[in-house]
């Protein structure tokens, strides 16, 4: 074997030897990635379950429920105060201009028909005259004082019977066509007290100014709760839907950018994405990814959404 020849057959030993050693090496780090890939699947894949014990789950107050069809209340949201009923209001007006001699009672007192509230003196006769209250009720405005010269209806005394109040509620044109006459109605006052009752008036024309129509309920006063002037909000239930499924809006969480579902499987509560319908304050509609049966966490799910997410990140409780 010549000198070239021995050049050729040395190269062709490295050349070969080289290739063995890549082959080897790719092979090596090829089963080391399929082996990573696997361990990440089986990882994700027992990430996407929890388990939380049933003495836990009653610590926290989770509750589980069966997925199934449900009755969804739509209502309207609005805002309005309460007014005085106008028919139990008195405008008492003094008969005769004279002078005010004396005053019985002051703003807020409670008064019966027939009760002497002030006395004056005719400028014409000088005979003295009582003013009293036509109905029964409560002094709310008064426009005389003792010395006082009177003759004019700015000079009257304002008597209201506040047993039975109204609440005037705002209505936006666009939430005209779904109000009606005789829809039930709760009235919510800023001390958290409920007044339930039903519409008996929606006013004819809309307010130019704030381009709103008006709905009245009556509201029962007898504990004195629903003062004239107070702000309140009221829901207005104007339609009902019985769905398929419906869970309260609490099972409903956030996860990844979609909505999720805790359902219950056999390795454990699994988050299922749905997709969801018509909704109101409490319930919502399920229209794909939860079924008629199934048993899911209707309370507490934010507690399966963190145990999930502290898992996917490699926590473990101590």
């Amino acid at each position: 074997m010549n000198k070239k020849n021995i050049i050729y057959f040395i190269l062709g030993i490295l050349i070969g030897a080289g290739l063995t050693y890549y082959g080897f090496i790719s092979y090596e780090s090829l089963g080391n990635e399929v082996n990573k890939v696997k361990t990440e699947e089986e990882y994700e894949e027992a990430q996407n379950y929890v388990n939380i014990s049933e003495k836990t789950m009653e610590e926290f107050g989770i509750k589980i429920k069966t997925a199934g069809p449900d009755k969804i209340v739509l209502h309207k949201d609005l805002t309005g105060e309460i007014i005085p009923n106008p028919y139990s209001v008195a405008h008492i007006v003094p008969r005769f201009k004279g002078v005010v001699i004396d005053i019985y009672k002051e703003i807020g007192d409670r008064v019966k028909k027939g009760e002497k509230i002030a006395t004056i003196e005719s400028n014409e006769s000088l005979v003295r005259y009582d003013v009293t209250s036509s109905i029964n009720g409560t002094i709310i405005a008064m426009h005389m004082t003792p010395g006082e010269l009177i003759g004019d209806e700015k000079h009257i005394v304002t008597v209201a019977n506040l047993n039975s109040v109204w609440a005037e509620l705002n209505i936006y044109q666009q939430d005209l066509s779904e109000i009606k006459i005789g829809q039930k109605a709760e009235i919510f006052s800023p001390t958290h007290e409920v007044y339930t009752g039903k519409l008996f008036y929606i006013s004819p024309v809309i307010d130019e100014a704030t381009r709103t129509a008006v709905t009245r309920v009556k509201v029962q006063n007898r504990n004195g709760i629903w003062k004239p002037g107070m702000f309140v909000t009221a829901k207005v239930y104007t339609s009902a839907k019985i769905v398929n499924v419906a869970v309260p809006k609490d099972a409903v969480q956030n996860l990844n950018g979609e909505k999720v579902i805790f359902v219950k499987t056999e390795k454990g509560f699994t988050p299922r994405v749905v997709s969801l319908g018509i909704e109101n304050g409490k319930n919502v509609e399920v229209l794909s990814g939860l079924h008629a049966g199934d048993i899911y966490v209707a309370k507490g799910a934010f507690i399966f959404k963190s145990e999930l997410l502290k898992e996917s990140f490699g926590g473990e409780e101590e």
